[in-house]
């Protein structure tokens, strides 16, 4: 038997793939169903089914692809309210791979249709349980996100007491030695402290991870819900997508239009995708400056909804290329009006802070404060600095003053390089400034 894991860093996304005697299972697939079919076809293995642990919040699933391909079996929660083909999968349910079974548990808490795998190898011995969402290295999944979307919703509070049950009643109990196989590692945005393993065991988890520690209902409930990160704008809109079953990969990707030259921008929402020091040289006035970087995809789906087009810009068409396939892990590649290279239009230029002028006289600026809220609570570095999280930017831009410059800072220089764009967008009396990574000397 084969166990294998497959995972995206961008997204902090692991999904996996069981072969045995040449029949192959995928959990929880990517968008891209590419990696699955190549590692089929590497270990010449049919692939006869892909379960879904419940409808995911923070990417898109290939699961209708991958069976509309192979014609795979999709396993999926009764209570999930599935709307492409499969065949429901819950407590007392078995899969058979040849020798092997994948056996499904009811687990709610970070949605109400979560569910485990737990899979029994050749010699009848639970060896691994694949807990998407529902319990990570280190932590739990957030309930919080199925207030408004899924075909069940379900309050934080209800959610949170469903997971205490469905951790200590349900996970708790198994071997020490049973593996634990995630859906997310650490900087996944559906858990707040997830550790740096990919993957655990029972046993591990029952002594470090303080969402097993002893603990009542109450306590339980109260601590799992302080202090989660916040919700980007694409997590509903993925939920209800994954519930209908996204479109294929590659024809969707290559439906979005790429004039890769010029093109009218004007009065347009733009994400401009290129370094930041391209960007600052020349760019197009009112264009947000979202790098492509590590996180890209979740800042996209945190700045712009998912009722909202926008065009892209890229320094290359491979750039090009990359980005819009990262769109793509999110739903996002519908939302793209066109794909194109840097147009003559793009002359606008940031203005340059000057150090010495900032350290001289701090309080002759207005100092924006644009990291996260646990980061903002932790300490400020600015005492004085206004604290608006870039995901909230947009919704509040109004609330900076204008009366003086605006300096905006980040923890490390991305997002205040995406917030003086928004910035700047919609204010032009005073110059804004990107602190950027001299951040770091005010730590």
């Amino acid at each position: 038997m084969i166990t294998h894991q497959f995972y995206d860093k961008g997204l902090a996304h692991a999904s996996y793939a069981i072969v045995r005697s040449g029949k192959m299972i995928i959990i929880d697939p990517a968008r891209n169903p590419q990696p699955y079919y190549d590692f089929a076809t590497l270990h010449e293995a049919e692939i006869v089914g892909v379960i879904e642990t419940h409808p995911h919040a923070d990417f898109v699933s290939s699961h209708l692809e991958i069976h509309q391909t192979t014609g795979a079996t999709i396993y999926v929660s009764k209570l999930a309210g599935a709307e492409y083909p499969h065949e429901t999968f819950d407590d007392g349910d078995v899969i058979k791979l040849e020798d092997v079974k994948l056996k499904a548990i009811n687990t709610p808490g970070h949605s109400p249709d979560s569910i485990c795998i737990l899979l029994e190898d050749e010699d009848g011995k639970d060896c691994a349980i694949f807990t998407g969402d529902t319990l990570f290295a280190g932590d739990v999944g957030r309930p919080d996100l199925r207030e408004s979307a899924g075909n069940i919703t379900a309050k934080k509070e209800e959610l949170a007491r469903q997971m205490y049950h469905s951790t200590r009643e349900k996970l708790m109990t198994l071997p020490a030695d049973v593996t634990v196989y995630p859906a997310h590692g650490p900087g996944s945005l559906c858990g707040k402290s997830m550790s740096p393993d990919l993957h655990s065991t029972i046993g591990k988890e029952l002594r470090e991870n303080y969402a097993l520690q002893l603990m009542d209902e109450l306590a339980f409930v109260n601590t799992l819900m302080a202090d989660q990160p916040f919700m980007p704008k694409y997590f509903g809109y993925d939920v209800e997508l994954n519930k209908a079953g996204a479109s294929g990969f590659v024809e969707s990707i290559a439906a979005v239009v790429k004039p890769l030259r010029e093109i009218d921008l004007s009065n347009a929402l733009i994400i401009d995708t290129r370094n930041r020091d391209v960007y600052r040289r020349g760019h197009v006035k009112g264009s947000f400056n979202l790098q492509d970087a590590e996180k890209f995809e979740t800042w996209l789906g945190s700045v712009i909804g998912p009722d909202e087009d926008f065009y892209l810009i890229a320094e290359d068409e491979s750039a090009l290329n990359t980005a819009i396939a990262k769109a793509a892990k999110i739903g996002y590649e519908r939302n793209i009006k066109a794909a194109v290279l840097a147009p003559s239009t793009a002359t606008e230029q940031s203005p340059i802070l000057n150090m010495g002028d900032f350290k001289a006289n701090p309080g002759g600026y207005t100092i924006v404060d644009v990291r996260n809220w646990a980061e903002i609570k932790a300490g400020k570095l600015f005492a004085h600095a206004l604290t608006i999280p870039l995901p909230e930017l947009r919704e509040r831009v109004n609330e900076i003053p204008t009366d003086k410059p605006i300096l905006v800072h980040c923890a490390a220089g991305y997002r205040s390089a995406a917030a003086v764009g928004i910035i700047s967008a919609s204010i032009n009396q005073v110059p804004v400034y990107d602190l950027g990574e001299a951040v770091n000397e005010w730590k």
